[in-house]
C-alpha cells in the first residue's frame, strides 16, 4: 500500500499531507539552523564525503559506499566509514568494528562495509563522535559516511546522492504522504547524482549493479546462480522486488519469493522454516552477515558490485582525491 502511496497511484496521499507538511516545516528548520550558525555542526580534521538520498526506502547507497572505498583504497589512499548503524544496538558508542562484531550490535550495513572492504568502520547515532572515535585508532585520509546527508551536525566537503533510477520520487512529497526526506531542489547543491538503474538525466552519473557469483554462507563455494535448483529468495532490503528481479533476469529457477523488513533481525528457528526439503535458500549479502552464524548448507547469497564509470566519475574521484592532497600540504 505504502508503494502505491508514495508512486502517486493512490489518492490516500491527500491524507498525509498536513502531515508532510508539518515534516517539511521541520525539516527545513533544522537544516537553516546549521547553515546559519544557531546550531554548531563539528568539522573534521580531514575530508568527509557524505552518500545519502533524498528518499526513504532502498536506493543502492551502500553498493555506492563500497565503490568509494574500494576506489580510493586502490589509489593508496586510507579510507574510514561511518554510519549510524540501523538496525543495530550496542552497549555503548561510539563502536569501532572488528572481526567479531555482530549485525546485532552495529546494523547489518556497516558490517558489510567492514566485511567486503576491510576499511576501518564506526557507527554512533551522533556521527561526529564515530568519526572521532576512528581517528583515534587509524590514520585516515578521507571518511565516507554512509547515509546522513539530512545529519547537518556533521559537516561534509562532498555530498553525493544515489537515485532510484525506476521509481526517481515517486509523487515527490515529503514524508509520510510521499517518499522525500528532502525535495529534488536539494540536488542542485550536492557534488554528484548517481542514479541506479533506469535511465540517468542530464548530469547524472549511471550506476549499474552487476551481480557475481552465489557464495555458499557454510564453505564459500562459488557458484553461477542459475544453477542453483529450486530457489527460495530472501530480501531484507529497502526495495526487495529489484533483488528478485535480478534473480530472474540471471535465469534463476525461483520457487518462491520472501520480502522481509530492511534492518530486521532474523532468528535460526524463522529462516530455516522458509525453505523445504530440496529446496536452496538465495538471499543479499546485506542479508548474510545477519545468516552466516547459524547457515545451513544450501544457504547463498547474492553479492553485487555497483558499476560507475565515465568522465563524471573520474571528476568526483578526482575532487576527493584534491580535497585529500589538500589537507596534506
Amino acid at each position: 500500500m505504502i508503494e502505491r502511496i508514495w508512486s502517486g497511484k493512490s489518492p490516500l496521499y491527500l491524507l498525509l499531507l498536513p502531515l508532510s507538511w508539518l515534516y517539511g516545516l521541520i525539516s527545513n528548520l533544522i537544516r537553516y539552523s546549521y547553515k546559519s550558525g544557531l546550531k554548531k555542526s563539528w568539522r573534521a580534521p580531514v575530508p568527509v564525503v557524505v552518500v545519502g538520498n533524498l528518499t526513504a526506502g532502498g536506493n543502492g547507497k551502500t553498493p555506492v559506499v563500497i565503490w568509494l572505498v574500494e576506489t580510493l583504497q586502490q589509489h593508496g589512499f586510507r579510507v574510514g566509514v561511518v554510519s549510524r548503524g540501523y538496525g543495530g544496538k550496542a552497549e555503548s558508542y561510539p563502536l569501532v568494528l572488528a572481526a567479531d562484531t555482530k549485525a546485532a550490535q552495529a546494523g547489518d550495513e556497516p558490517v558489510l562495509i567492514f566485511q567486503r572492504t576491510g576499511a576501518p568502520v564506526a557507527v554512533s547515532p551522533v556521527r561526529s563522535d564515530a568519526v572521532k572515535a576512528l581517528l583515534a585508532a587509524h590514520e585516515l585520509d578521507v571518511i565516507i559516511t554512509d547515509d546522513g546527508l539530512q545529519h547537518y551536525a556533521l559537516q561534509r566537503d562532498v555530498e553525493v546522492v544515489v537515485v532510484d533510477g525506476v521509481r526517481r520520487f515517486g509523487n515527490g512529497h515529503w514524508l509520510p504522504a510521499g517518499p522525500m526526506r528532502e525535495r529534488q531542489a536539494r540536488l542542485r547543491s550536492v557534488d554528484a547524482v548517481i542514479t541506479n538503474g533506469g535511465t540517468a538525466l542530464a548530469g547524472e552519473l549511471s550506476m549499474v549493479l552487476q551481480p557475481g557469483k552465489a557464495v555458499n554462507l557454510v564453505t564459500g563455494e562459488l557458484r553461477d546462480a542459475s544453477m542453483l535448483k529450486n530457489v527460495v529468495a530472501m530480501a531484507g532490503i529497502g526495495h526487495p522486488p529489484r533483488f528478485f528481479a535480478t534473480l530472474k533476469q540471471l535465469g534463476v529457477d525461483l520457487q518462491k519469493e520472501i520480502a522481509f523488513a530492511d534492518h530486521q533481525a532474523y532468528s535460526p528457528e524463522q529462516i530455516s522454516a522458509t525453505v523445504q526439503p530440496g529446496q536452496q535458500l538465495l538471499m543479499t549479502e546485506k542479508d548474510a552477515v545477519k545468516c552466516r552464524s547459524f547457515a545451513q548448507p544450501d544457504w547463498w547469497y547474492l553479492p553485487v558490485e555497483a558499476k560507475i564509470q565515465g568522465l563524471q566519475a573520474e571528476k568526483l574521484l578526482q575532487k576527493i582525491a584534491d580535497l585529500i592532497l589538500k589537507t596534506h600540504l
